[in-house]
């Protein structure tokens, strides 16, 4: 019999479709849910406005929770201040991924968070961001490239620490990356570690300890698996622990 193949929830975007009827609806690029088809799970989407209830119930008949990149986050909630270059702001969606970041890490859910996932993740766990790291942190290291190159461009190299579960997933200890964002972890949650970082010492991977699987990294891997095989396998980690099984790596 072939194994069954693990739901990966996604928490998802809300877009304004314009037209004479405009309409609004829950979505999520598909770049996402194809590295993790890819990887041997089955994506589901969340969408927004369920009850805590509720999203308890789905991530305990779930196998594993993925959050993806998007918008900022809103500042009150992490004691940070409006600025002019935030965009994307939304609440709910705020909401959303916090509670699913707690409560992942309350059923030692597998979780694989990218981008503005790494920075909700750290928020719901008690960290702060860089409300926009080019006027708060000129040292030389442009991270915004979304706009002026496309999302597979190599921005820079993150220096991976030795044996951490990233370090494992890619076989190396440095690896270079694209690099999507405008803000990044500035206070670190107390419940994460560190496992990359930029040259300019901008962290760029967190892991918690002790728990099954829970990854966060600042750059999109979904987006540079057909340049390098090997981010694919930070999905196959993520699979992997979702089954209980050790990942099959390339």
């Amino acid at each position: 019999m072939t194994a069954q193949r693990p739901l990966i929830a996604c928490t998802t975007y809300r877009k304004h479709i314009p037209q004479q009827n405009p309409i609004e609806v829950y979505g999520l690029m598909p770049s996402y849910t194809q590295a993790i088809s890819a990887a041997g799970g089955i994506p589901v989407l969340i969408p927004q406005g369920l009850s805590e209830d509720d999203l308890q119930a789905l991530l305990q008949r779930v196998d594993g929770l993925l959050l993806p990149g998007g918008g900022d986050v809103a500042p009150e909630s992490y004691q940070g201040r409006p600025h002019p270059t935030m965009w994307g702001i939304d609440r709910e969606r705020d909401r959303t991924e916090m509670l699913v970041s707690r409560l992942a890490m309350a059923q030692e859910k597998p979780l694989l968070a990218i981008c503005r996932g790494i920075q909700i993740f750290n928020v719901a766990l008690g960290g702060t961001l860089w409300e926009d790291l080019g006027s708060m942190r000129s040292n030389g290291v442009v991270h915004n490239m979304l706009d002026t190159y496309p999302r597979n461009h190599l921005a820079h190299t993150v220096t991976i620490v030795p044996d951490s579960t990233l370090a494992r997933s890619l076989d190396r200890t440095e690896t270079w990356v694209n690099s999507l964002h405008h803000q990044g972890l500035k206070e670190l949650s107390p419940e994460l570690t560190v496992t990359a970082t930029a040259p300019d010492g901008l962290v760029e991977a967190v892991e918690v300890d002790g728990h099954p699987f829970a990854l966060a990294v600042q750059w999109h891997p979904e987006n540079l698996i057909a340049d390098d095989p090997a981010m694919l396998n930070l999905f196959k980690s993520l699979i992997g622990a979702a089954t209980g099984q050790d990942a099959q790596l390339a």
